[in-house]
């Protein structure tokens, strides 16, 4: 019982904790249309004390976070400088009027109160999707925290895996939306990774924990996201910085016009008074405070959703100011992994008995080259019977293999001949050039030759016509060679390449770039492009990228999608944009709202609604950026 009414308080709480502030504001609301609608029934005392109610319960949450800032950083702002007005304008009489300003400026601060509790709610939903558990092989089940690199784990079908690591046992699909936001799940086998937080569909998995709780590719996201929330962009900064200034020299001119009308203008000190506390509450900068961070925790929020992780809003205001954007090739514009292109196998040979032999030798092997044939021989092989081969590996050239009493050579054009290898070559009569030539040699005679290569994107050409139509220059740096990395660079419709680099010179070519007032992001996925990432003026990396990149990166592309990347400015533009319009469209009111004051023309009523309209609006247009969607 005792329990059960903890469990219900500490639900209350928490309640209070992310609606209190919205509550408040409606019973204020709600205790200010009682007294408007009750004024001709009831006494001036009650209704005052249903005006003062709506005082304390609306202004309070605002007062004591003003006051406590106040008091810490020894510095006015924005919260006390309304608590001010309000009680100023209740001193003279006005006291619905005061009670209205407290009313709306606490529906404001719910409003902002609501975007950073969104974001903060996501994090959390995020934070729950790592399991607490994990049960190890003998049964036994331990907290996540006692489990190190070499611990074996079972996790069953329908279970989150608890930690990072490799499968030992089984055959499965994963779902990885929660890293990758990509809704298909995706084939997993023995010796692939497994990440901490996805789900396992398929079959039980025995795996291989291969890297720290603490350190895993989940608590990584969910740093970069918290990391996120806390970044100040440099606009945030300024407006910061600018609102103690300007709280000060309002507060001074308001002193000022309580007695100076009253002689310049005659004045009564009734209305001199009262226009003074109008001023008050229309030359505050509630508008132009919640301009900024309402538009950038939403920006945050909407790459979240697709799979862009900024670590702070200075990078979501800076990507939509770049001018250059540098590639890597291998992972970034290319899949990293070669595969056979293009072939040809001499007339009078079987191919399905070649296949078999291509298979099973290179089945002994991990090289990437090897995985590729491999790959290419899998579904064109006879099923029956499996070829027992021998196989001796020649490093760096390829491999032979004894079937029966034959023996072949799958290798280079040295390992094979080279005269071999160009005559077989000339037979194919292929005009592809930039490719990596693998030939078959059946005892003495070159049977077939294979071109290989690392192919682009399905995803890139489309990313980088969008990236241009954006006014960016394309350049792609590579460590491939001068062939190579011109056939990429026009498949991929890139504007300008350098091949050779090593990653020094990556990082020299990014700096001429700076010294020249470049704006440019650069992205790639390997521990050579860290240094290129942390000289670009934004690094962004791949999500399967190396952790170093990925530590080093500004942004993360989880998907390993180049099409983020158009989304992520996509994004940046409209919060740019709706940031502008923000600030614009704030100083717009308070200037005509303090120039209306003086001129006589509106009362108190109006001038609250005019500011802190205008305050819910700006929070209200900055939210517009969570709608931006891909392909917009």
């Amino acid at each position: 019982m005792v329990e059960t009414q903890t469990n219900w308080y500490d639900s209350f709480l928490s309640f209070l904790k992310i609606h209190g502030e919205i509550i408040a504001a409606a019973i204020s609301g709600i205790l200010i249309l009682l007294a408007w609608i009750l004024s001709g029934y009831i006494s001036h005392a009650l209704w005052i004390t249903l005006l003062i109610a709506a005082f304390l319960i609306g202004g309070f949450a605002k007062a004591k976070e003003g006051i406590t800032e106040t008091y810490q950083t020894k510095k006015l702002n924005v919260e006390l400088l309304m608590i001010i007005a309000a009680v100023g304008a209740a001193s003279i009489g006005y006291w619905a009027e005061g009670a209205i300003l407290i009313f709306i400026f606490s529906l404001s601060g719910a409003l902002e109160s609501y975007t950073e509790n969104k974001n903060k709610n996501e994090l959390q939903s995020l934070m729950k999707l790592q399991p607490e558990t994990a049960t190890l092989l003998n049964g036994e089940v331990v907290n996540i925290h006692q489990l190190k690199p070499g611990n074996h784990i079972a996790v069953k079908s329908g279970e989150r895996i608890p930690a990072d690591g490799v499968i030992l046992k089984g055959d499965t699909t994963v779902d990885e939306s929660a890293l990758s936001g990509e809704s298909i799940p995706v084939m997993k086998t023995i010796s692939d990774k497994v990440y901490a937080g996805t789900v396992n569909l398929g079959s039980s998995l025995q795996i291989e924990i291969n890297t720290l709780p603490t350190e895993t590719m989940f608590q990584k996201i969910i740093g970069l996201v918290q990391n996120a929330h806390e970044e100040r962009s440099p606009s945030q900064q300024f407006i910061e910085k600018f609102e103690g200034v300007y709280v000060n020299v309002v507060l001074i001119t308001v002193a000022v016009m309580m007695f100076l009308p009253h002689f310049l203008f005659a004045w009564s000190w009734t209305d001199t008074i009262y226009r003074a506390m109008i001023l008050l509450v229309v030359a505050s900068p509630c508008a132009l405070v919640a301009s900024i961070m309402p538009a950038i925790l939403s920006a945050i929020s909407n790459g979240a959703r697709q799979g862009i992780l900024f670590k702070g809003g200075v990078y979501v205001e800076a990507l939509a100011k770049l001018d250059t954007i540098a590639f890597d090739k291998t992972g970034t514009l290319t899949k990293g992994e070669p595969e056979v292109i293009d072939y040809y196998i001499a007339p009078d040979q079987d191919i399905e008995y070649v296949a078999n032999i291509i298979y099973a030798a290179e089945s002994e092997s991990i090289h990437p080259l090897a995985l590729a044939m491999q790959k290419w021989a899998a579904p064109k092989r006879r099923e029956q019977p499996d070829v027992a081969a021998t196989v001796d590996h020649h490093n760096g050239r390829g491999l032979s293999a004894q079937a029966g009493d034959m023996t072949w050579m799958i290798g280079n054009a040295e390992m094979v001949g080279k005269q071999d290898a160009e005559q077989i070559l000339e037979a194919m009569n292929t005009q592809e050039k930039a490719t990596t030539n693998i030939f078959v040699k059946k005892g003495k005679t070159v049977i077939a030759v294979f071109l290989l290569k690392d192919t682009l994107r399905l995803d890139a050409v489309e990313a980088i016509r969008n990236l241009q139509s954006f006014g960016l220059q394309t350049v792609m740096l590579t460590g491939d060679n001068q062939g190579t990395a011109e056939n990429i660079a026009k498949e991929a419709g890139i504007d300008e390449f350098h091949a050779n680099c090593l990653p020094e010179d990556k990082v020299n070519y990014l700096k001429e770039l700076r010294d020249q007032g470049r704006q440019t992001a650069m992205i790639g996925d390997g521990v050579n492009d860290a240094p290129a990432l942390a000289t670009a003026n934004i690094g962004v990396a791949m999500g399967a990228g190396s952790d170093i990149a990925l530590d080093t990166a500004n942004v993360v592309l989880m998907k390993n999608n180049l099409g983020k990347m158009v989304h992520a400015i996509r994004v940046s533009k409209k919060m740019n944009t709706i940031v502008k319009q923000n600030i614009i469209f704030s100083l717009a009111v308070i200037g005509i709202l303090i120039a209306s004051n003086f001129l006589q023309v509106i009362n108190m009523p109006l001038g609250v609604i005019g500011h802190e309209g205008s305050t819910i609006l700006v929070i209200l247009n900055g939210l517009r950026v969570l709608k931006v969607y891909e392909g917009e």
